[in-house]
C-alpha cells in the first residue's frame, strides 16, 4: 500500500490548533509563513512517499549486517539518505551560520514523523544527527563547531549518542568509560557501549559520536560524567576524514523489529576524542540531545502509527467479508462495527498524539525565540507526555492494525505485523515510559505545580469558550479537567516521591487524554458545520475521553498496596 503524507493534518493542526501562528509572529521565525511551511512539507512529503516508503519493507527483510567490522546497511538506504541529505532535510532547524534552514522545532517534527511513518529504521539516523548538531550548538567550543556542524547539518558526516553501558542502563551513573588526557588538548576514551543506535554506516563519510566517560578526577555517579565528540575518522589539517580512530564495531543486536537501523555494541580502546562542554558537565550537555530526541522518538511512534493505520485502512475498505450490516455498504470489512471502531480509535489517537507534539514543539520553539520562562516551562511538561503519549499511541495503533486484518495481519506477507515490531522499542529509550512519567510527576512538578495549572486553566477557558458552538464536548472536556485538576493537586500534596512514582503512568495518561480532548475539540470549533473533524473528535470525547477516570483513580492510590504484595506474592504458583 502506497504510503500518502498527511499534509493536510500537519497544516490543519498547526493553522488552527496548536498556535503556530504565534511562532511566525516571532522576529527569530518571521518567515515561517503559512505559505511557506505548506511549501516544505509538500517537498518533505514527496520525497517520504516517493523515495523512502519503498524502503521500509526492504529494510525488515535485508536488514544491516556486520562483514568483517564493516556494517552493511540494507539496499537502497545509501540513496534514500542521499534524498534526506540532497533536500537538507538533517538540519531543518540548525543554526544557519552553519548551514542549517533555522526554521521552527514544530516543521522538524512533522517532517520527522513522515519520515517516521514511510520508514522508520531510516529516519532513525537523521533523528540521532539533529540531537547531536543541538547538543553542539549549545555546549561545543568555536572549534568543534566550526569543523562539525557544516558537516552534521549538511548529512556528509552522522552523528551517534552512546550513553548506555552493559552495566549501566537507565542508571548512567554506574557507567565504566574513562577519559585519559592525552596532554595536548584531546582525551583517550575507552570503553564499550550498546544499543546504539546507527553506530556506523556504509554511506556517509564519517560517524561522530558523542560518548559520556569519567575523568581521573571525575566522581562517582552522574556529577562526576564528561562528554567527549569521538569521531570514526579523525579529521585532518583540511577538516576531511583522516586516519582510522581506536573504536569499533564488535557486533550488531538482533532486534525484533527495525532491522535496517544497525544497533551497535561499539569498543573504544584509547580513542581520540573532545571535551564538549565542561569537565564533569557531561549529563547537561547530553540531555540538550536527550530532550531534543524525546520529542523525536514520540514522533517516531505516532509515525509508524500512522503508516500502520493507512495500511489497516487500505485493507478494511478492500477486503470483503460476511454480509453487509448497514444498507447500501460498501461490503468490505469496514461495513463492520468494530472495524469502524479500531480505525476511530487508531485516527482519533493518532491526531490527539500528533496536536500534544505539535504543541510541544511550539512551546520549544516561542521559548528560544522569546526566552520567556513559562514558554520553557510549558515546554519541559509536555515533552514527557508527547515522548511517553506518542509512542504508546504507535504501538496502540500498531496492533489495532493487525487487529483490523484478522488472520492476515498475523501473516508477515502483509507487512501489518511490521510496523507492530518496529514500533515498539519507541517506548523503551530515550527513557522508557516510566522514566518519562517520573519525571512528569517529579522533576516537572517542582515548581508546585505552576506549569501544569497554566496548562489546565487554558484547557478550562477553552472549554467554556467552546460551550456555545459544541455544548455537550465542551461540558465533556470542562469535567474531565476538574478531574485532572484534581489528580494534579493530588500528586504536588505528595512529600513521599514513591507515593507519586506509583501512579505517575497513569497520571502521564489521563493528562494525554485531556489533553487530546483539548485539541479535538479546538479543532472542531475551527470547522463549519458538522464536519469529519467535528465527527471525529465527538468520537474521541465521548469514547475515550472517559478512559480519564480510570487513570486518575489509579493515579491517586498511592504505593502502600503495590508493596504490599511481597516477591513471594509475584512468583509463579
Amino acid at each position: 500500500m502506497p504510503y500518502r503524507a498527511p499534509i493536510s493534518d500537519y497544516s490543519y493542526i498547526l493553522n488552527n490548533v496548536v498556535g503556530f501562528s504565534q511562532v511566525a509572529g516571532t522576529e527569530k521565525f518571521a518567515e515561517a509563513s503559512a505559505d511557506m511551511v505548506e511549501a516544505i512539507l509538500g517537498e518533505a512529503g514527496k520525497l517520504c512517499e516517493e523515495k523512502l516508503a519503498p524502503l521500509q519493507r526492504e529494510g525488515d527483510l535485508k536488514g544491516a549486517t556486520l562483514e568483517n567490522g564493516v556494517v552493511r546497511t540494507t539496499p537502497g538506504f545509501a540513496e534514500g539518505y542521499d534524498g534526506i541529505k540532497e533536500g537538507g532535510w538533517v538540519a531543518i532547524s540548525g543554526d544557519p551560520e552553519f548551514g542549517g534552514m533555522g526554521l521552527p522545532m514544530a516543521v522538524t517534527t512533522a517532517v520527522n514523523e513522515m519520515m517516521s511513518s514511510a520508514c522508520l529504521s531510516l529516519q532513525l539516523n537523521p533523528l540521532m544527527t539533529q540531537g547531536q548538531i543541538e547538543a553542539l550548538e549549545h555546549h561545543a567550543s568555536d572549534d568543534l563547531k566550526a569543523l562539525y556542524l557544516p558537516k552534521l547539518m549538511s548529512g556528509e558526516w552522522c552523528g551517534t549518542m552512546n550513553l548506555t553501558e552493559p552495566a549501566a542502563g537507565s542508571d548512567v551513573g554506574a557507567l565504566r568509560s574513562k577519559a585519559e588526557p592525552n596532554g595536548d588538548g584531546t582525551y583517550a576514551i575507552s570503553g564499550q557501549k550498546i544499543y546504539i543506535s546507527w553506530g556506523d554506516n556504509d554511506f556517509s563519510e564519517n560517524v561522530c559520536h558523542l560518548v559520556l566517560a569519567r575523568l581521573p578526577d571525575g566522581v562517582p555517579g552522574t556529577k562526576g560524567i564528561s562528554l567527549f565528540l569521538v569521531p570514526k575518522y579523525i579529521p585532518d589539517e583540511n577538516g576531511n576524514p583522516g586516519k582510522a580512530n581506536s573504536l569499533k564495531v564488535v557486533s550488531l543486536e538482533h532486534k525484533m523489529g527495525l532491522h535496517g537501523s544497525p544497533t551497535c555494541v561499539m569498543q573504544y580502546d584509547g580513542a581520540t576524542g573532545w571535551l564538549v562542554g565542561p569537565e564533569h558537565g557531561g549529563m547537561a550537555a547530553m540531555f540538550t540531545m536527550m530532550n531534543n530526541a524525546r520529542l523525536g522518538v514520540g514522533v517516531q511512534g505516532i509515525g509508524a502509527g500512522e503508516g500502520a493505520y493507512q495500511h489497516a485502512l487500505a485493507y478494511a475498505l478492500e477486503r470483503k467479508q460476511g454480509r453487509s450490516p448497514v444498507e447500501n455498504g460498501t461490503g468490505a470489512i469496514i461495513d463492520h462495527a468494530d472495524v469502524r471502531r479500531m480505525l476511530a480509535t487508531m485516527k482519533s489517537d493518532l491526531f490527539a498524539a500528533r496536536s500534544i507534539a505539535l504543541a510541544c514543539a511550539v512551546a520549544i520553539d516561542m521559548g528560544n525565540a522569546t526566552g520567556d520562562r513559562e514558554w520553557k516551562a510549558r515546554a519541559a511538561f509536555l515533552t514527557p507526555i508527547a515522548k511517553a503519549f506518542g509512542t504508546e499511541t504507535g504501538i496502540r495503533v500498531a496492533e489495532l492494525g493487525v487487529q483490523v486484518h484478522g488472520g492476515m495481519g498475523f501473516i508477515e506477507e502483509t507487512g501489518a505485523a511490521q510496523y507492530s515490531r518496529d514500533v515498539r522499542v519507541t517506548a523503551i529509550y530515550e527513557g522508557t515510559n516510566g522514566i518519562q512519567s517520573m519525571d512528569l510527576v517529579g522533576r516537572k512538578l517542582m515548581d508546585g505545580g505552576e506549569a501544569a495549572c497554566a496548562l489546565i486553566e487554558e484547557i478550562v477557558e477553552q472549554a467554556e469558550a467552546a460551550r456555545a458552538q459544541q455544548p455537550r464536548m465542551a461540558e465533556a472536556v470542562w469535567n474531565a479537567t476538574e478531574a485532572l485538576r484534581d489528580a494534579t493537586e493530588w500528586m504536588v500534596s505528595q512529600t513521599d516521591m514513591n507515593e507519586r512514582f506509583a501512579g505517575s503512568v497513569p497520571f502521564l495518561l489521563g493528562w494525554a487524554r485531556v489533553l487530546g480532548a483539548h485539541f479535538h475539540l479546538r479543532a472542531a470549533c475551527a470547522e463549519e458545520g458538522d464536519g469529519p473533524r467535528t465527527r471525529l473528535a465527538r468520537f474521541y470525547i465521548h469514547r475515550l475521553l472517559p478512559e480519564h477516570a480510570a487513570h486518575f483513580a489509579h493515579a491517586t492510590t498511592g504505593a502502600a498496596d503495590l508493596y504490599a504484595l511481597s516477591p513471594d506474592d509475584l512468583s509463579a504458583a
